[in-house]
């Protein structure tokens, strides 16, 4: 069936567990046509923000976009462009818009968009002097400190830091490297009770894969999802992989509900889709999606039980039995 708006209501590829999706709930596609879309996350108005990522190789140069999807209208519109190659994009607790600017002919740095005036400010660009890599997922915990994974998937920049690492950016302004032996991080997020940063490790064997010829041959890493021990000065120590995936690709991005469970885009080409889990690594549920899923966030408000996805080109939603986690607003 399809929705008022035309949009193909697709339904469940795999069997779900109960307890996580809503009885007959059917996965929508609420927005096509992107290139490769990333990075949703919920505003504090209930309106949706998700990266839109362009290839340089292949889009004219456009260094990506941020759209933004009204669920009360069913409108996407364009919110920033170029947007620095904005991968993750995650909102404090003050209602501001944090971008990871990758590269590719992009910002390699995070930013902080006002959402009253507009106007954004660089948090930070460089470590020990140096250009980050391509900064990728963003998570915040409860103090106001901002975690980021810096690993390196396209772009012809020079690489200038001699490791993929996950780094904090304290209020304060400092940086420190927290975490070195993640391989290639991708996706993080932290646990509501504040005690876990989860990492995901997805080594795809290369730095630049649209510079890489279709059937060149390539050893994967790890492909994991980690959960590290996240102390109150905010150091992080690794305490277990939870799933390993490897041979087969692992997940991009992640997400926590209010009980501490974690949604994962998993992009495993045999078995992709959102994979559910409980803090100790147990496969609560599967969704099957139509295309490779990059991303997923919870929607706000009267859609907090909503479940988004960034896949292929598109955006997804469906409605979920738990409540997203999200940050508690603070003037």
């Amino acid at each position: 069936m399809k929705t008022p708006t035309g949009i193909l209501l697709l339904a469940f590829a795999a069997p779900l567990a109960a307890q996580i999706f809503a009885p007959g709930a059917k996965l929508e596609k609420v927005f096509e046509g992107g290139h490769l879309t990333e990075g949703v996350t919920a505003a504090p108005d209930g309106t949706m923000y998700f990266s839109d990522i362009t290839f340089t190789t292949e889009t004219a140069m456009q260094a990506g976009h941020i759209m933004r999807f009204d669920p009360k209208t069913g409108k996407t519109t364009v919110f920033r462009s170029p947007s620095g190659m904005s991968n993750g994009l995650k909102f404090d607790a003050q209602g501001r818009l944090l971008a990871a600017e990758g590269a590719d002919y992009g910002g390699r740095r995070i930013t902080r968009t006002d959402m009253k005036t507009g106007k954004a400010v660089i948090l930070t660009g460089v470590f020990d002097g140096r250009p980050y890599n391509s900064p990728n997922d963003i998570a915040i915990d409860e103090k106001g400190r901002i975690y980021f994974s810096d690993p390196r998937y396209l772009g012809r920049e020079p690489l200038e830091q001699p490791v993929m690492a996950v780094y904090r950016l304290d209020p304060d302004g400092t940086v420190v490297r927290i975490i070195t032996d993640a391989g290639k991080p991708n996706g993080v997020a932290i646990s509501p009770d504040q005690k876990t940063l989860y990492v995901v490790t997805n080594d795809d064997g290369h730095l630049g894969f649209d510079r890489m010829p279709k059937g060149t041959p390539q050893r994967k890493g790890r492909m994991e999802l980690n959960a590290y021990d996240l102390h109150a000065g905010g150091t992080a120590v690794f305490r277990a992989r939870l799933v390993n995936y490897a041979p087969e690709d692992g997940p991009d991005g992640l997400v926590c509900d209010t009980e501490g469970n974690l949604y994962a885009a998993v992009r495993d080409e045999k078995r992709f889709g959102v994979g559910v889990y409980s803090p100790a690594g147990k496969e609560l549920g599967f969704l099957r999606t139509p295309e490779r899923p990059t991303n997923v966030g919870f929607g706000r408000g009267a859609e907090a039980k909503t479940l988004y996805v960034t896949a292929g080109g598109s955006l997804y939603r469906i409605t979920t039995q738990k409540t997203g986690y999200e940050l508690p607003a603070r003037p």
